[in-house]
């Protein structure tokens, strides 16, 4: 029988996207034989069993976190030093990596973290325009081109072994006016709870990092408790 972690890596490897005639770039780390390796192996350590998992859905991947690693929300040095996954990246400091480790820490580290949760985007795909990050709202254009493909994968992942009464969006401006209008379309989950997006807090709200740590925390445990009921 397939496993979570099966599921996950075949996704993964087959992600494919196109954009014809547009000026925006897809990031596709998981054309990458090394990035691949890293993306079985944290999910083999991980997640390599049948347990349901309440899904953490942010935008889409940045260049310094999983647009390097493959990996949502986990820059090359919290994989090596947080899930233990060492690995030659170029060893940078993404800043919605820092906070969502310390999430992960509060939470009881990667091992129990990761056999509850799963970090995901609404697009697993990133992207990029003059080579700098854009997100797949920055542009109306953009946004109607992937639709498509968000629609599409967001469903493929649900069947990894999705809690499908509650999940949790990262981002809680245009990413959950989004994932809610899909959400009404599509069913994907009972209930969406938002979150600040963690570039934020670490951007603008720093002194309060503790208190949005907190939130999370507690976001946390209200999907997983509507879960497992």
């Amino acid at each position: 029988m397939e496993t979570f972690a099966d599921k996950a890596i075949r996704f993964h490897q087959q992600l494919k996207l196109e954009l014809p005639g547009s000026e925006v770039a897809v990031m596709n780390p998981f054309r990458d034989q090394t990035v691949m390796q890293m993306v079985t192996q944290f999910y083999k350590q991980f997640f390599d069993d049948n347990n349901p998992r309440t899904f953490l859905l942010g935008i889409n991947p940045g260049r310094f976190g999983a647009g390097i690693t493959g990996i949502s929300f986990t820059d090359p040095i919290h994989l090596e030093t947080k899930c233990g996954i060492a690995n030659d990246f170029d060893k940078k400091h993404e800043l919605s990596s820092q906070f969502i480790y310390r999430v992960i820490d509060a939470a009881g580290g990667a091992g129990k973290f990761y056999s509850k949760f799963y970090f995901t985007a609404v697009s697993p795909l990133g992207f990029t325009h003059s080579g700098k990050n854009i997100n797949y709202y920055d542009e109306p254009a953009l946004k109607q081109m992937v639709l498509s493909f968000i629609q599409t994968t967001l469903q493929q992942q649900l069947a990894f072994g999705a809690g499908r009464s509650c999940a949790v969006c990262i981002g809680g401006g245009e990413n959950y006016k989004f994932l809610s209008r899909l959400n009404d379309e599509l069913q994907l989950f009972g209930e969406i709870v938002p979150l600040e997006h963690p570039r934020f807090v670490m951007q603008y709200r720093r002194k309060s990092v503790d208190d949005y740590i907190n939130k999370y925390l507690v976001a946390l445990k209200r999907c997983e408790l509507s879960n497992s009921r």
